[in-house]
């Protein structure tokens, strides 16, 4: 009976980048010329052959993660999956503290997403729905925030910002108003609702 070779596999992970999600990286000694990538939530997946090294590894990761970051299913879900996940986010960020309700709409032209603190209700601009989930989830979480605090003050932020790329996606969505020639306000809690 012949001796079976062992095969090895390291693992590395990436951490998500402005334009690119969390990357985790099996390098197997089993593969020798082919790599595959797929999503596994937010994160892309991606098994190459361990003898790749330098740029060559770099590269072919590259394209790889742009494969399947291009054909991705840009967040079709429905209003459920939307509020899902923000129940989930709130459990992560802010203390569990959840809103009645969730969901996608179209007639917000001037803002990203808003909340009614007295509804407890969260609308999220349907424009949002191209982009990358984290950037979604900074949007909930900074709504989610509104629940505990109404206004923009110091307390909010120190809610709102135990989201690690609140900053990321502020500044991805001020380039996408901007490349929209959108005039979206900052302001997103609904006064009209007491």
């Amino acid at each position: 009976m012949a001796a079976r070779s062992a095969s090895r596999t390291s693992v590395e992970v990436q951490p998500p980048q402005f334009d690119r999600p969390e990357v985790e990286i099996h390098a197997s000694t089993r593969r020798t010329k082919t790599g595959a990538a797929h999503w596994s939530g937010s994160r892309v997946i991606v098994q190459i052959p361990a003898r790749l090294r330098g740029r060559d590894r770099d590269a072919f990761v590259d394209a790889l993660v742009e494969r399947v970051v291009r054909h991705r299913p840009q967040n079709a879900a429905g209003d459920a999956a939307l509020e899902e996940r923000c129940r989930t986010l709130a459990t992560m960020y802010t203390d569990g503290v959840t809103p009645s309700s969730v969901r996608w709409v179209s007639n917000q032209r001037a803002r990203w997403a808003s909340c009614s603190p007295a509804t407890r209700e969260i609308r999220v601009s349907s424009r949002l729905r191209q982009c990358p989930e984290w950037v979604i989830d900074a949007v909930l979480v900074h709504e989610l925030a509104h629940l505990h605090e109404v206004d923009h003050s110091v307390a909010f932020h120190e809610i709102a910002d135990r989201y690690p790329r609140q900053r990321d996606a502020s500044i991805f969505l001020e380039g996408l108003a901007l490349g929209l020639g959108l005039a979206v306000e900052t302001g997103d809690v609904d006064p009209s609702i007491d």
